[in-house]
Order: C-alpha cells, then sequence, then structure tokens
C-alpha cells in the first residue's frame, strides 16, 4: 500500500473532522437535551444513562443517545485510553472477517465511515486495492471515531456492581480513573462486548490442571514462551485458529487443533441471509423462528475466515484433528497427556482453549445479588423435539428496548432498567448488539426505545412544559383587525338568466 506523507495525512484527518462537524451541523446534533432533570431528596446528580463499554458497541450506542438529545450521560470503561474491546488485547486475526464496505458504526453518516477515514489518509487507489480492514488498522479507526466526535469516555473505571436505589440504580465503583466511588442514573447500557452477559468457556477437562500449562484465548498469552513447544488448539473456530497460527509464528514446534466435529465448517450461514429485511424483522418473528434461526447456527457454527485458516495450514507443523472430544487431560513428567473420546492419547506442552464464551448473568458481577432473577429463554420458550440446546437457552429474554425482563413479574422491576446491549441480545433481538453490520441500526433502536421511556417516565413535567410554554412566534404587528360588515337584506334579487 502506498501512503502519503504524514503531514499530509494529518491534514487529510483535520479536513475529514471538518466536514464530519459539519455534517453534524447541518444535521442540528446533537440536539438540545430534553430529558426532565432528576434528584434525590439528598441532592447527588442523577445521569440519565450510564453506558458499560468504550468500544464500539458503547461508542455507538452513546453517539446514538446524543443524537435522540439524551446528552446528560456518562461512559466508563475499565481498560485503559485507546486499549477498549478486543481488537488490540486478545483478538489475534490479521484482518477483519466483515467487508470492507459495511458501514458499521458510521450511523448512517459517510463522513464517519472507515472508508472516509481510510480514504482520506491514503487515497482511492489504496482503498480499491484493501482487501480487507488490518484489525489495528480498524482499533485506529475507532480511536479517530471517539476522538472526532467528542464522546467523553471516562477509562480505568470499573463497574463493580448495579444496585437498586428506589427509582434509580446506583452503580459501585472501583479503578484509578474513577472520580468518585458511585454514581446514579435512570437507566444502564451494558455495551460489554462478546462476554458481556457471560464469561469465557472453560471446559471441565483443564479446571485440574496447572494454570501455567493452559490459557483461555481471551487471556494474554505468552506466544514467545510457546516457542520449541507442542501446543493443543481445543477448536476450529476464528478464536482458536487464529491462536494457533500466533503459536506457530512464534516458533512452536507443532500445533495441533482437536475438535469434536466430524468436519470443518465451512459456510456462515447467517451471512447468506443478511439483510435490512431479516435486521428489522428478527424481533418480531415470534419466538419459533427466532430459535429456529439461532439454533441453525449454533449447530452449522461459523466458520473461522478463510485467510486466518491458511495462515495456520501453510505450517507444515500445523494439525487439523476431527472427531477428537476431549475424554480427560493429565499431567505426565511436566507435560500433559490428552486422552481423546476415541480413546487415543496424545501428549502436549500446552493447552490453548479456544472455546469461545457462554452467556450467563450470573457470571456476571455487576449483577450480583439478583441475576437469578432475570429470565431465559429456557425461563420463556419451550422448544420442539430436536431443537434443544441448553447454551440459547441460558441467552436472556430480553425485551425489544435491550432491556431485561423479570423471570416472575414484581420480584426485580429495576431489570427494566438495564439494557443488554451485547452479545447476549443475539437470540432475542438478532446481531444488531455486537457484529458490525447491523451494530448502527441496533443503537438507533436503543436510542429510540430509551428516549420514549425516559419520556413516558416524565410525562407530568412534559404536560407542565406545554402548559407552561409562552414565547410567541407572532409579536401583534403582523395584521389588522377588521369589522365584519353588516348584511344587506334590501339588496334587490338578481333575475336568473338576466344579462
Amino acid at each position: 500500500m502506498t501512503r502519503v506523507r504524514h503531514t499530509d495525512m494529518a491534514d487529510s484527518l483535520e479536513q475529514l473532522a471538518r466536514r464530519v462537524r459539519d455534517d453534524l451541523a447541518c444535521l442540528c446534533v446533537p440536539p438540545i437535551n430534553w430529558v426532565a432533570p432528576r434528584a434525590p431528596a439528598d441532592g447527588r446528580p442523577v445521569h440519565d444513562v450510564v453506558v458499560i463499554g468504550g468500544g464500539m458497541c458503547g461508542l455507538v450506542a452513546s453517539f446514538a443517545l446524543q443524537n435522540a438529545g439524551i446528552r446528560n450521560i456518562r461512559i466508563f470503561d475499565r481498560a485503559p485510553h485507546g486499549l477498549e474491546g478486543p481488537w488490540v488485547t486478545y483478538a489475534r486475526m490479521e484482518t477483519l472477517r466483515s467487508p470492507k464496505q459495511l458501514t458499521g458504526p458510521a450511523y448512517g453518516m459517510a463522513s464517519l465511515t472507515f472508508r472516509a477515514w481510510f480514504t482520506a489518509q491514503f487515497g482511492e487507489g489504496a482503498w480499491e486495492a484493501l482487501d480487507k480492514i488490518p484489525r489495528p488498522m480498524w482499533m485506529d479507526y475507532l480511536r479517530w471515531y471517539r476522538q472526532v466526535l467528542e464522546l467523553p469516555v471516562e477509562n480505568d473505571v470499573d463497574v463493580r456492581r448495579i444496585v437498586p436505589e428506589g427509582d434509580l440504580l446506583r452503580l459501585d465503583l472501583a479503578g484509578t480513573g474513577r472520580r468518585e466511588d458511585a454514581v446514579l442514573t435512570r437507566r444502564v447500557v451494558m455495551a460489554t462486548g462478546r462476554d458481556g452477559t457471560g464469561r469465557p468457556n472453560i471446559p471441565d477437562f483443564v479446571q485440574h490442571l496447572p494454570r501455567t500449562l493452559w490459557a483461555h484465548s481471551s487471556e494474554a498469552i505468552d506466544f514467545a514462551g510457546l516457542k520449541g513447544k507442542r501446543v493443543v488448539v481445543i477448536g476450529v473456530g476464528a478464536s482458536a485458529v487464529d491462536n494457533a497460527a500466533e503459536a506457530l509464528e512464534a516458533g512452536a514446534a507443532e500445533v495441533r487443533h482437536l475438535a469434536r466435529r466430524r468436519e470443518m465448517p465451512t459456510i456462515n450461514k447467517l451471512m447468506g441471509i443478511g439483510s435490512t429485511g431479516f435486521t428489522a424483522a428478527f424481533p418480531d418473528l415470534g419466538d419459533d423462528w427466532r430459535w429456529r434461526i439461532m439454533h441453525y447456527s449454533f449447530q452449522t457454527q461459523t466458520p473461522a475466515p478463510r485467510g486466518s485458516t491458511l495462515r495456520v495450514s501453510r505450517h507444515a507443523n500445523a494439525h487439523f484433528h476431527f472427531d477428537a472430544g476431549i475424554d480427560r487431560v493429565d499431567v505426565a513428567n511436566g507435560a500433559l497427556e490428552i486422552t481423546t473420546t476415541s480413546g487415543k492419547v496424545l501428549d502436549t506442552d500446552f493447552i490453548i482453549l479456544g472455546t469461545g464464551f457462554i452467556v450467563d448473568p450470573l457470571a456476571r458481577t455487576e449483577l450480583e445479588g439478583y441475576a437469578d432473577r432475570i429470565a431465559l429463554w429456557r425461563d420463556r420458550y419451550q422448544p420442539p423435539a430436536g431443537l434443544a440446546n441448553e447454551q440459547l437457552g441460558a441467552f436472556p429474554y430480553l425485551a425489544d428496548d435491550f432491556s431485561f425482563v423479570e423471570r416472575n413479574a414484581g420480584e426485580a422491576t429495576w431489570l427494566s432498567r438495564i439494557h443488554c446491549f451485547n452479545y447476549g441480545a443475539s437470540v432475542s433481538l438478532g446481531k444488531t448488539s455486537g457484529d458490525i453490520p447491523g451494530i448502527s441500526e441496533g443503537a438507533g433502536w436503543l436510542a429510540r426505545a430509551i428516549a420514549a421511556k425516559l419520556y413516558s417516565e416524565d410525562i407530568e413535567v412534559h404536560w407542565q412544559r406545554l402548559l407552561d410554554y409562552d414565547t410567541p412566534e407572532l409579536k401583534g404587528d403582523e395584521w389588522t383587525a377588521s369589522e365584519l360588515p353588516d348584511r344587506e337584506f334590501d339588496r334587490p334579487s338578481q333575475k336568473r338568466g338576466a344579462l
């Protein structure tokens, strides 16, 4: 890729920033804050919305809220500035899976797209030559997105717990970036990413092993320390394949994939039906169709990208083993002895779990003490024979505004004030709160729904505002009143047909 001179890049980005600001001005964004202020009896400040997470989902959700005139918000992220989300932490693919032309978090603004940001620096020729978006470059784009929109993310702030306090929510905070120990808010958006309603999936067969002999793909891994060692990667999904490639490129003696499946998944089924219609209709399809679609997607599994898989298979010391589930793992002579479900035994030095994440609200410390009151799909839907799926049943059964629903009515009414804008929303509302293709649509739904709820809750205040509004548009000098003429009863009648 031919790059322009650094000074030209800076000038071009500044020109793009001016274009963004002009577009926002033309769109009257952000509008005035219309939400009625709220304060408890002791006078503590109350925010209208707190967004947990300053990654892609949190940024576009916050921008959507501002577009809706909801400006009394806070955005917290526990990561240091510039390290939000997975892109430069545990994500290890070379490029994004999503096609480069998807508009992602641009929220309908051409000047906010990755394409606009990229071409401002490298030109249209480089854009045409670009195949897929390099992962670190996507993070650079998100950093610019945050900066140009002046989104007030507060880094190094960890939300430990969300606690109901009257008709408000109290967030207990920790971390070196916090300005206070707790904040009050009317609503919370959990833009907490892939594990945002759960935790890494850690199989039982590693629970007893020394922690130095295995790692989950979401963790920091010392790949340099794997040089010359035998490595087993569990799974053949995207994260498994990307971590295998990292180990091979770091000089591992061998890397073996062990997969329960009998063959490699090859087709990304949901990509084949992606459309505005699918995104818009999914929440309204009914439980039967939503479950059926997501069950099929889970069963067929999304394959690893072609480029990532080739990145592994180009190494002669890479091996793919199918129909190789794990029966048990034992420590033997400082190494690991893996016994598969077929009875074969394999020796290795280190295991990387490419096993993804599972949805489990009980694992979220933010919801400690009442996560068991959240309605899950298994509480609301009984699938037909042949379509049972324990993983799907653990997803939260959400309302159409992304909010949690009570398992038993009246037990935890405050749950409706917590919005699950992360992977946990997939079964209820589709791929609109985590994946690049539908993220702006999801943020728009979320912001409109929250706006409607905030307005409805304060309808008496807004009614009074209507009554009190007295700014005249007319000053009284724009017209002159006239008297109606007296009716003339003696006017001669005209003869019909007279000339």
